[in-house]
């Protein structure tokens, strides 16, 4: 087993991926705005997912103690420097996190109570309860459970499959889509922070960190059958969640449109079965 026949075993769901129909969905500001508000939180999952990494094949704690190995730690540490804390548009050393929020904010996206809702997160003791209470959609509360949940059972063979085939090695082409998709709705407004987040990532993971996962992966893996099995299960079981990440943001947009569409729809019966007030049609004319 290899990343090669990993690749050949999740090439379905990745290709139903890459051509979701949430892509062609996403044609307003409001609509961008409910991407964000919800893929927001897979950004955040994904930085702890990188954590988890380098807790697992690193030393984070004192006293220091050297690594099983350096090669999987330098990997991880390589990955980390760029995503917790690259350079913004204005030159400022931010985490892609934090690139995301400030995007947000620049096309009137609310912030406040997700930025809320990731601190009650990140501090709770009881992740899981946690997800549960958020307003969000069912989908996106499974597609988070499932991340922690592969995190607390502690393989790293494990955690780096779902961070290299559901997330670095796959962001690439996905983001492609979705900017691809955005140059063809967005001619007229200004979403350059979130074009920069979006090309950002594409040029790391293309270039750098996809590459550098997949040899993770190698690493972790070594020749062991059995790891190689649950790296390819989980693999697709990560590309699933995905699907139903974007499933549940196609649902929320198309749910505000049809709202809307509605609204309209009442408002034109309004108009159009519009009568008198009581009081002027009970208005007696004088001849």
């Amino acid at each position: 087993m290899n990343v090669d026949k990993i690749r050949g075993y999740i090439k379905e769901p990745r290709e139903k991926l890459l051509n979701h129909k949430l892509y062609t969905e996403i044609k307003s500001i409001e609509d961008l705005q409910i991407f964000t508000s919800n893929h927001v939180f897979a950004v955040w999952d994904f930085m702890s997912l990188l954590k988890a990494l380098q807790n697992q094949l690193t030393c984070t704690k004192i006293p220091w103690m050297p690594n099983n190995n350096s090669e999987t730690a330098y990997l991880i540490n390589e990955i980390v420097t760029a995503e917790e804390t690259d350079i913004s548009q204005d030159g400022e050393r931010k985490s892609h996190y934090e690139l995301y929020i400030d995007a947000m904010k620049d096309i009137g996206a609310e912030t406040k109570q997700i930025e809320q809702s990731i601190t009650q997160l990140s501090l709770s003791n009881d992740i899981e309860n946690e997800i549960n209470n958020l307003n969000i959609h069912p989908k996106i509360k499974d597609f988070l459970k499932f991340t922690f949940s592969i995190i607390k059972e502690g393989k790293p063979h494990k955690i780096a499959a779902i961070f290299t085939f559901g997330r670095e090695n796959l962001i690439p082409n996905m983001f492609n889509e979705i900017l691809h998709e955005f140059q063809r709705s967005f001619t007229k407004n200004d979403i350059s922070k979130l074009i920069y987040y979006f090309k950002r990532h594409i040029e790391l993971d293309e270039d750098e960190h996809g590459p550098m996962a997949l040899q993770m992966v190698n690493e972790l893996a070594e020749d062991d059958p059995l790891k190689w099995k649950e790296i390819e299960e989980i693999s697709k079981i990560a590309l699933e969640k995905r699907i139903g990440l974007w499933d549940a943001i196609y649902d929320n947009i198309n749910e505000k449109n049809k709202s809307w569409s509605e609204k309209r729809k009442q408002m034109k019966t309004n108009i159009d079965t519009e009568t008198y007030s009581s009081e002027f049609s009970n208005y007696k004319f004088k001849i």
